[in-house]
């Protein structure tokens, strides 16, 4: 080859460089996730994949795929911490056990794809898979995604949950004993658990989460052990608990977040607070405590406690990360649609929308290990962007009109097109 030739192939490649198309969204309002504020008229300009620039008067190209949301509320992608994909169980009639004999693994998983597909439509690029997907559907539901044979969030995913002897099962007789490993792990000591996590991490899983308090309850020095164990791999330990001592060993062990502490006191919730662990609170609603087979006045009396326990960590500054944990649809609605009916606990609980907003974007992500490339606009974070039609910050219902959803600097959705 010619140095002539050397030198043309060289002026080629870098023209191409240099006229690469970038996408420009010109954002008529921008939610500045760190500061909790809107901006108004902001340029984003996105680069394979991800945010090359955030400014006002921004100079580009005349060739750039220019997308106009200057009418638009312009977010970052939302984030749910605690969601079961690949798990529907029917309005008020809940079978959990039932639903081990009727449903394979792949069909659990064929539900799982439709699902994660609405989360993503309506703004949800980031999941938390927080486990109960059978035998590791959701690892399946992944590597589609990564393949591009299907379209869906990134998810973070826990595997199978590990937990005391029984997982959340009850009253399984003893010629079926371990039914429950179809989504449990068994693991009663600290070398129990060390295995339990290896188990997880081999089928897929980047997070951990372990059960206490329902058939047993951790020590501290339990959880301290799956901490560590969790660190040397760069994975976080997130652990269902309600309160009392269950909730106090969590805590004490170092855990990165509880799941649901529905009955919290205020000196666990500061000390969640002193140790930098997230409470993801699943804050149902009426409406999806009713779903789950409850009359009206238990509904209405758990909502209560949920609305007081979210008063309380918002005052006490304990870290908070929105999760639904919504696995029964409402009549008429999808999971996304039904999941976000616990917005209306937290509009209860007179919760900022800025901060609701933080909750599901940047705090999510610190939670979830991924503030260093996701849960911002800004540069050099992977381009997950949503718009909506209304400004979330006058009512955090308004995250409800996505018209606009970006996922890695792909166009997934954009109704105005």
């Amino acid at each position: 080859m010619t140095k002539k030739t050397l030198f043309l192939l060289a002026f080629l490649a870098t023209s191409l460089i240099i006229n690469a198309q970038n996408t420009v969204i010109k954002a008529g309002h921008f939610f500045d996730a760190r500061n909790g504020k809107m901006l108004e008229n902001q340029i984003i300009i996105v680069q394979d994949g991800k945010i090359k620039e955030v400014g006002v008067d921004l100079k580009f190209n005349k060739t750039d795929n220019i997308i106009d949301l200057s009418s638009s509320w312009v977010l970052p992608g939302l984030m749910d911490c605690h969601v079961h994909i690949t798990v529907n169980l029917p309005y008020r009639n809940l079978k959990m056990e039932q639903m081990y004999t009727n449903e394979s693994t792949s069909l659990r998983a064929i539900r799982g794809t439709v699902v994660a597909r609405q989360f993503l439509d309506n703004g949800f690029t980031t999941i938390k898979e927080i486990g109960n997907d059978a035998n590791y559907a959701t690892a399946d539901i992944i590597k589609a995604i990564k393949n591009g044979w299907i379209q869906g969030p990134t998810i973070i995913y826990a595997g199978k949950i590990i937990a005391p002897y029984g997982g959340q099962s009850s009253n399984v007789n003893l010629e079926h004993e371990r039914f429950w490993s179809f989504e449990f792990i068994d693991a009663d000591t600290p070398d129990e658990i060390k295995k339990a996590i290896r188990k997880n991490m081999y089928y897929g899983a980047t997070t951990i989460k372990m059960v206490t308090g329902d058939n047993g309850i951790y020590n501290a020095e339990d959880i301290k052990a799956a901490v560590d164990e969790a660190n040397k791999y760069n994975l976080k330990v997130t652990v269902h608990a309600q309160g009392g001592l269950a909730g106090t060993n969590v805590i004490t062990g170092g855990a990165a977040g509880i799941e649901h502490g529905f009955g919290l006191n205020n000196e666990q919730l500061r000390l969640m607070k002193d140790k930098g662990i997230f409470l993801v609170g699943t804050d149902f609603s009426y409406d999806n405590w009713y779903a789950y087979g409850v009359d009206s006045a238990t509904a209405t009396a758990l909502n209560n406690r949920l609305v007081d326990r979210l008063k309380r960590a918002y005052k006490i500054g304990t870290p908070m990360a929105f999760g639904t944990d919504i696995i029964v649809n409402l009549p008429e609605l999808n999971r996304v649609e039904s999941s976000l009916k616990v917005l209306e606990t937290w509009k209860s609980a007179e919760i900022p929308a800025s901060y609701i907003l933080q909750s599901m974007t940047i705090k999510a992500a610190e939670l979830l290990g991924i503030d260093k490339v996701r849960g911002v606009l800004e540069s050099s974070y992977y381009a997950d962007i949503i718009a909506v039609k209304n400004n979330p910050l006058n009512d955090i219902e308004s995250i409800k009109t996505v018209h606009f959803v970006m996922k890695e600097g792909e166009i997934i959705r954009n109704d105005k097109k």
